[in-house]
């Protein structure tokens, strides 16, 4: 039997990670000053930036890191005091 992946990006597509960065942000807006990438704060959608972010590994790769941060952060802030 196989292990499952410890990677938490593993399964998790693009478009889910994005839309709940989007969410934990509060929007493009909030994001952007996060990453200040156009596909983010210059008439920002989900359909562009995703077109944008994959073409451009650097970019996915900053969208990514930011993803696992903001996982860290929930994990934290769920632990009881």
């Amino acid at each position: 039997m196989q292990q499952p992946s410890k990677d938490p990006l593993h399964g998790k597509r693009l478009d889910a990670i994005l839309e709940e960065l989007v969410e934990y942000y509060q929007g493009f807006e909030g994001l952007g000053e996060q990453i200040n990438i156009r596909c983010f704060t210059d008439n920002p959608s989900i359909s562009s930036s995703l077109k944008f972010l994959r073409k451009t590994p650097w970019a996915r790769a900053k969208v990514e890191s930011l993803y696992l941060y903001v996982l860290r952060q929930k994990k934290k802030n769920d632990k009881p005091l």
